[in-house]
């Protein structure tokens, strides 16, 4: 990062705290579509014979051949059918995703025929979308798709053994597959943007959910529950080595002997690149590139945007930042942009100043643990100006936290107050942390009550949908063939 933007806190950043996945039972199933036997490199089964073959079901191949059997019919959805290929297909993606699959036959069976369900629940969906005018353009799914291909094809050493696995799995190329690719992404999009537009129009209302039912819709589901992560808040205040007097005279000297020197008609790129300490720009020749209002120090700031503004061409005197020295030009300007070039001459910190540092820290953790205001502490104290977090009071999992915070951190209870070097930036080598633990949650399994409204919200859309699944199907042709089932088991996947 160059050194003259607004660096960001020392450690990784708030938001990691993610939200917790459950498992329900949706009334969709919008699982990827990529066959199932490329995923686990696994040729997919051919699809067997109809249990009632008719005069036409084995036809002669216009080149000899053996006989090529149909795909049985295991529903028809006004003039969409569902084959045994299709329902095998999703069955093994499932599979391939962790569901646990039954080997008891009539626990096989149901499980099947709800899958069954869930594709019919599917092709409701589209037709609706088709009706109310969905659109999903190419463009919006082409991204993803090469994504998905990529981390496919990855899978294989060579493009031969790629190209065999497709021919496998009844895919003549790679053309081929990824328009099969596409087929499916899109198709999911479909699903997905019918469903919000039928929510926004008031069409797809959340049921009503009472607590019994989402009781037991915890009782059936804490079992594949994610555990709770072990986490900690707190709040800190970072203290930043400072450069002598000494040494920032002698920094500010020097930039304004170079300034001089540009003045003169020196060339400021080549000066740049042997003077600056900002690596990001020196090789540029100070090039910072295009910047927006606000996204400098303000030191930096209000030479591009502010009272100072300057002209293309001018040059700002020695300007003095959080980082150093700068001699800003700027090259050249637009409506909300600035295109600008500087060099950043820096105070050098030595090693008395770290020490400086670390007694500052002693200092403010004594005043800290003696009962002194955090605010009153932080406000003399706290590295404000480069841009430093002062309070992280959302859950930070300990297994994300910096190396030294977890060090810092491991077997401290709230309120202790530590203090431990964190690393700087390239002109400070080290910044030196004063943290005060504000909770700590250990881990473990999650209760009612921590995913209670999550579970309600996830029943109630569920519900929803459900409602008007049901309406559809009463609208629509629907026929089910439980009997055209095929309960051939699901060959076992390689392990991942």
């Amino acid at each position: 990062m160059p050194s003259h933007q607004r660096p960001g806190p020392s450690w990784p950043g708030r938001g990691y705290f993610q939200d917790m996945r459950f498992r329900l039972s949706a009334p969709l199933a919008l699982l990827a579509l990529s066959p199932a036997s490329l995923l686990a490199q696994q040729p997919t089964p051919a699809a067997p014979p109809a249990t009632q073959p008719a005069p036409a079901a084995a036809a002669k191949s216009v080149v000899s051949g053996p006989p090529i059997p149909l795909d049985r019919v295991v529903a028809v959805v006004d003039g969409v059918v569902i084959t045994q290929s299709n329902l095998r297909e999703r069955l093994l993606a499932k599979k391939q995703e962790g569901v646990a699959v039954p080997k008891d036959s009539a626990e096989y069976r149901a499980f099947a025929l709800q899958t069954l369900n869930e594709l019919v629940d599917e092709e409701l969906i589209l037709e609706k979308g088709k009706e109310i005018k969905t659109e999903v353009p190419d463009a919006d799914v082409n991204n993803t798709v090469e994504q998905q291909f990529k981390a496919i094809r990855s899978r294989f050493s060579t493009d031969a053994e790629f190209k065999t696995e497709l021919a496998k799995a009844g895919y003549g190329t790679p053309e081929e597959y990824k328009r099969f690719l596409s087929d499916g992404i899109k198709r999911n999009e479909m699903i997905t943007r019918t469903t919000k537009k039928l929510r926004e129009d008031g069409k797809l209302v959340s049921a009503n959910v009472t607590d019994a039912e989402v009781q037991e819709a915890f009782d059936r589901n804490k079992a594949v529950l994610p555990k709770r992560e072990a986490s900690v808040t707190w709040r800190q205040i970072i203290i930043a080595p400072k450069p002598s007097l000494v040494e920032k005279e002698r920094a500010r000297v020097h930039a304004e002997s170079l300034l001089a020197e540009i003045k003169k008609g020196a060339d400021f790129e080549l000066i740049a690149k042997r003077e600056s300490a900002d690596s990001g720009s020196r090789v540029n020749g100070g090039d910072l590139g295009w910047t927006r209002r606000g996204k400098m120090v303000p030191e930096f700031d209000r030479w591009l945007f502010g009272y100072y503004a300057l002209a293309p061409g001018q040059l700002s005197p020695v300007v003095e930042s959080p980082f150093g020295y700068h001699i800003i030009r700027v090259d050249r300007v637009n409506a909300a942009e600035v295109r600008s070039r500087h060099i950043l001459i820096t105070p050098t910190i030595d090693s008395s100043d770290v020490a400086a540092a670390r007694r500052e820290a002693d200092s403010v953790a004594a005043q800290w643990r003696a009962g002194a205001s955090f605010d009153s502490l932080a406000k003399k104290h706290h590295d404000y100006r480069s841009g430093e977090e002062t309070t992280l009071l959302t859950p930070f999992p300990r297994a994300q936290l910096p190396t030294q915070y977890a060090q810092a951190f491991a077997g401290k209870k709230p309120r202790d107050v530590v203090v431990f070097d964190i690393p700087g930036n390239a002109n400070i080598p080290v910044k030196i942390a004063v943290a005060q633990i504000n909770s700590v949650e250990e881990g473990g399994d999650l209760t009612l009550a921590e995913v209670k409204e999550r579970f309600r919200t996830r029943l109630a859309e569920e519900g929803g949908v459900r409602r008007l699944l049901d309406g559809l199907r009463k609208q629509a042709y629907v026929s089910v063939r439980p009997e055209a089932i095929d309960l051939t088991p699901l060959p076992e996947m390689p392990a991942r």
